[in-house]
């Protein structure tokens, strides 16, 4: 199945706690390509009815320099209904749905979107999903989540929860299978694949963080969500096309389409074969390339 059309450039997003205002006020100067604003993990249950307050102020602060934002909702119903409400707003694009798990999962939390967009005034279909695999159960049916509505424009591994739910540790070992299948479900549904081969919590250790990002994209990774500043520069670097990778997919497009009008089955590029899936990547690596390029110089001058 073929992309959905419009989805959007996530290389890094970060997590912050909406209740805490120093992350909030200092979000924007990171660099990332989306800003998650947590009603979930990061705040205390006495703290949320709180944080929910604080989302409509907390969104334009985070997306001064262009950032998109997008809020974690939490699990349990009576609480994911009161933050749907309190996240639902013109600036915000998305919602990161935790534990989902089947496609009517998701197809009541998009009714609720459906409300409430109605009742603001926003355009049907504004608010955006990432729904987040995090048990053995959903991971059985994540392919039919990730193709359950057209809000989804993204697919996810909570690791730590789902290392939990399975009893295992979560290592790049254990978590390599599994994420791997993120990326097939993610492809054959038409949206982005996001996560990397390991876990959100590792962060101190940059040059294996850079590592683990890289070989995340050769697996089929186009971004993913982190829970510290320095982990960003780091995403955009390597959730993007390389100087070297721009060129070589330059040279194999237009050697491809010189060749007999592009009529030829198979040539010779840096004296290897190239054929049609070469090309086609080749293809696909411009356009990614172009997109970040375009994402970049719409954001607002520093």
């Amino acid at each position: 199945m073929s992309e959905k059309s419009g989805l959007p450039i996530w290389r890094s997003m970060m997590f912050v706690p909406v209740n805490v205002e120093r992350f909030v006020e200092g979000a924007h100067a990171r660099g990332a390509d989306a800003i998650i604003l947590d009603l979930e993990d990061s705040i205390l249950p006495k703290d949320k009815e709180r944080a929910r307050t604080l989302v409509a102020a907390a969104a334009p602060k985070v997306s001064r320099s262009g950032a998109d934002v997008l809020v974690r909702v939490n699990r349990p119903w009576r609480l994911c209904v009161r933050d749907l409400e309190a996240a639902v707003g013109k600036g915000i694009c998305a919602i990161m749905l935790p534990k989902t798990e089947s496609p009517e999962h998701v197809h009541m939390v998009a009714e609720v979107l459906d409300e409430v967009e109605a009742e603001r005034g926003i355009a049907r279909g504004h608010t955006r999903i990432i729904v987040m695999i995090e048990t053995a159960t959903a991971f059985f049916r994540m392919r039919e989540i990730a193709a359950a509505h057209s809000r989804v424009v993204g697919l996810t591994l909570g690791s730590e929860d789902f290392a939990l739910a399975v009893g295992m540790v979560p290592e790049a070992e254990g978590l390599f299978y599994p994420k791997q299948q993120i990326v097939f479900a993610a492809r054959a549904a038409g949206v982005l694949p996001l996560g990397f081969i390991g876990t959100v919590a590792d962060y101190k250790d940059l040059e294996a963080f850079r590592a683990t990002a890289r070989r995340s994209r050769r697996v089929g990774f186009t971004g993913a969500s982190v829970i510290h500043p320095s982990q960003i520069a780091i995403l955009n670097e390597e959730f993007r096309p390389s100087a070297e990778e721009v060129q070589k997919a330059r040279r194999v497009v237009a050697a491809f389409e010189a060749a007999s009008g592009g009529n030829q089955g198979a040539i010779e590029v840096d004296g290897k074969m190239v054929d049609y899936p070469v090309v086609e990547r080749a293809r696909r690596t411009l356009e990614r390339h172009e997109a970040i390029e375009k994402r970049s110089a719409s954001k607002p001058a520093a």
